[in-house]
């Protein structure tokens, strides 16, 4: 929208940067994508590692309800940069949009880490994730 109206309005010809645009689907569950996949990256990086997380939010836990949320950090193993992020569940759109911001400037999961966690929300297990569930080079699962 801004690079339209500064291009065509405002006589400042502006380039649109589309790679690492946060996505989300308003489904049930709702869905929020950035990145690369888990597949797209063991195509395209020499190393990959991989950190997953599955839970109900506090949220859920007091209301009773059975809400689950699952998280996938897709990290480039050479530079741990965080090369994706996968989010399903509840408020899966504005926590992408926060990721998103990480992801564009280069965030590493190291990065990641070294945030302090807001408790209780879900966000916080974006920053807590310490457990790879899979590592990968290019000759195969380690």
């Amino acid at each position: 929208g801004h690079a339209f109206a500064d291009t065509v309005y405002g006589g400042k010809p502006t380039e649109v940067d589309h790679s690492n645009v946060p996505t989300a689907v308003f489904s049930e569950p709702e869905l929020g994508v950035i990145g690369l996949t888990e597949a797209q990256a063991r195509e395209r990086l020499a190393k990959v590692d991989i950190y997953k997380t599955s839970f109900r939010p506090m949220k859920a836990t007091l209301s009773g309800r059975d809400t689950r949320i699952f998280m996938k950090l897709v990290v480039d193993g050479s530079t741990d940069r965080v090369a994706g992020c996968h989010i399903i569940g509840p408020d899966a759109g504005e926590l992408i949009q926060l990721v998103g911001v990480a992801v564009k400037m280069g965030a590493t999961k190291a990065d990641f880490d070294a945030t302090m966690a807001v408790h209780p929300t879900a966000a916080e297990e974006l920053v807590t994730m310490r457990e790879k569930a899979a590592s990968y080079s290019r000759a195969g699962a380690e």
